[in-house]
């Protein structure tokens, strides 16, 4: 036996060790090791991918006091600390070596300096707790885009949502043998009082893409912890740009189309944009919510969900909106509600949820009830704004039948959205790749609500809705997107869609359910079945179509004066926001590509053409 597994041996029980031993991985074991003595475990609990296991896991979550069983059956609600309810941005930080320069926007330290803090407060943290050591698969496993991560846990919390949200992965790590390029997660949740958090102020989440390992410590949120979201995602990122493919912030939808067709859209769109609404959208069915793998395969383009699970905002679900969503959170299925108000019956409430908002219950700041303020005076609602529900895809009615297809979904079509209320047309599309990528995509703006800020309309700049997590400088991000596209035949189409246009007294120009219309119209478009009108900035769709959409999918009738008012032309705005985001890329200095630059002002070119020609508002009948 090695030295490597007698000391795992020393932590675990027979049963335990043997499930270790079956791995048959020299690099896991070394990794485990390291890891061992440096957090010093009570004990170890090896999770394999059996229902016993898992279940010993939801057991946990009960007995440690990071769970409470709900009135309905499957039902469990977590509590955060009150100041542990978000991702702390601040102390997320990848680690890079000396002389490595990631770019402004991106929050790094010296990983010499980050290790020796991360460790130091890591050392010795699980001396009287269990460690709980799971296997998962980031994508369908024994398939060309599955990674295999491992994940070190105190927290029964982060292991049962892990269970839920990703495949499992201890047959895949055997199947694989002495296989090195495994994604590594380390994380405890520190010191726990009532089941949360306490050292909140020594918080840190470290990440190593050189080394392909993620740290956190004295956090429970979901965002902060659960390392195969957005954590893994920065790991994804990484590694793609070194081997010609993608890792998005992005869903995959399957839109329906003439007789029995689906064609699959990947889409990106910041926070509170329409993203969960346009994945989840009645009638169409989904693959994903939020992270995808892109590879190029057979001259093709193809993706997959990384995930098996929603980590969904439940603020304002309801039946009417999100009915797929409403569906399960009504059902005896295994989800987790984190930070939401329980009632004394044992059902849950949320902020936007249909019902009377009962007069008293728990939530994150214990004991609740109307108008309970916190030690700053701010009122307390009854949920967070970040209150989560955490539940299995296989639990939605309108899952896509391909949704754990290893060899992924064929993306005909690529989505940019935005909170935009002055600029963009509800939809259009872009002339080719490279015009849509840098257009549309590097160019998404989003503009911040008063819930969010607490400021309405400040534009927020983020390119492929993927800033916060990049793990490598932007121009370089822009670069490899444009260079994905650039060998293929029929790249997928770029759309952009923007369900926030406003007209000049502040009147929304879209209703709710106009999306559907516009997913449509792109899925014809995609098939080449309608035509369309080239406007400056891309194409938009003909009247006649989208009067026809109306009426087929919606049974209502579509006038053009609506027509009109929502794909007028607003030339001075669209000029506004190329000078903003050609400013952007100035300011950040060398490697950003030049075609960005020549693409952008071409577009304003061609705009100030038009308004010498039409004026500054066109209608789309002009065109």
């Amino acid at each position: 036996m090695s030295k490597d597994l007698e000391i795992i041996k020393e932590k675990c029980d027979r049963e335990n060790f043997e499930k270790i031993v079956k791995i048959e991985n020299n690099y896991l074991f070394k990794f485990i090791v390291k890891f061992i003595k440096l957090l010093n475990p009570k004990t170890i609990f090896i999770c394999e991918d059996s229902e016993n296991d898992f279940n010993y896991i939801r057991n946990k979550t009960i007995s440690d006091g990071e769970e409470k069983k709900l009135s309905m059956e499957g039902h469990k609600v977590h509590f955060d600390g009150y100041y542990d309810q978000g991702r702390d941005k601040e102390h997320t930080r990848l680690m890079v070596p000396k002389g490595v320069c990631l770019g402004s926007g991106l929050n790094t330290i010296d990983k010499e300096r980050g290790l020796e803090e991360i460790l130091s407060i890591m050392e010795d943290i699980m001396h009287d707790r269990e460690l709980y050591i799971l296997f998962f698969c980031l994508g369908p496993a024994n398939s060309k885009f599955a990674i295999p991560a491992i994940q070190l846990t105190d927290s029964s919390y982060v292991a049962h949502s892990e269970i839920i949200l990703y495949r499992p992965g201890y047959e895949e790590f055997r199947r694989l043998g002495n296989y090195k390029d495994f994604f590594q997660f380390v994380h405890s949740a520190g010191e726990i009082k009532d089941g949360v958090s306490v050292n909140i102020d020594k918080r840190r989440i470290y990440m190593d893409t050189e080394e392909d390992i993620v740290y956190s410590v004295n956090t429970q949120y979901g965002g902060n912890t659960i390392g195969h979201k957005k954590l893994a995602m920065r790991l994804g990122i990484n590694r793609a740009s070194k081997e010609n493919w993608l890792t998005e912030h992005m869903f995959i939808s399957g839109i329906h189309g003439p007789g029995g067709r689906v064609t699959y859209f990947a889409g990106a769109f910041p926070s509170m944009c329409g993203k969960t609404s346009t994945a989840m959208i009645p009638g169409e069915t989904i693959v994903g919510d939020d992270i995808v793998y892109i590879k190029k395969i057979e001259n093709k383009v193809y993706a997959v969900n990384v995930e098996i699970g929603i980590f969904g905002i439940i603020e304002d679900i309801n039946p009417d909106d999100d009915p797929s969503i409403w569906k399960v959170l009504n059902e005896p299925n295994e989800i987790i509600f984190s930070n939401v108000l329980v009632a004394e019956d044992g059902d849950v409430c949320w902020v936007g949820k249909p019902g009377d908002v009962p007069e008293k219950g728990i939530n994150h700041s214990g004991e609740w009830y109307p108008g309970k303020k916190d030690s700053e005076g701010k009122e307390i609602a009854p949920s967070h704004k970040n209150a989560r529900f955490t539940v299995n895809l296989k639990n939605l009615y309108n899952l896509d039948i391909n949704y754990d297809n290893p060899d992924g979904v064929e993306i005909k079509g690529i989505i940019y959205g935005g909170r935009d209320s002055d600029t963009l047309v509800p939809v259009q599309e872009a002339y080719n790749w490279v015009h849509g990528i840098i257009s549309m995509g590097a160019s998404i703006e989003s503009e911040t609500t008063a819930a969010t800020l607490g400021k309405t309309g400040i534009r927020k700049f983020n390119p492929m809705s993927n800033l916060d997590f990049l793990s490598i400088p932007v121009s370089k991000y822009i670069d490899i997107n444009l260079e994905f596209g650039e060998s293929l035949e029929n790249p997928p189409k770029i759309f952009s869609v923007n369900y926030f246009l406003k007209d000049s007294n502040g009147n929304y120009l879209n209703e709710k359910t106009d999306k559907r219309i516009w997913l449509k119209w792109m899925e014809l478009r995609v098939h080449e079945e309608v035509k369309a009108i080239n406007v400056g900035t891309g194409f938009i769709p003909e009247y006649e179509d989208l009067k026809i959409l109306f009426k087929a999918v919606l049974g209502k009738d579509y006038v053009k004066k609506d027509y009109i008012r929502q794909f007028t032309l607003r030339v001075p705005e669209n000029l506004s926001k190329i000078d903003r985001i050609i400013k952007i890329y100035n300011d950040l200095g060398s490697g950003v590509p030049d075609i960005l630059f020549e693409i952008l002002k071409e577009q304003k070119t061609r705009l100030e053409n038009l308004k010498n020609k039409e004026g500054e508002y066109i209608s789309p009948f002009s065109f």
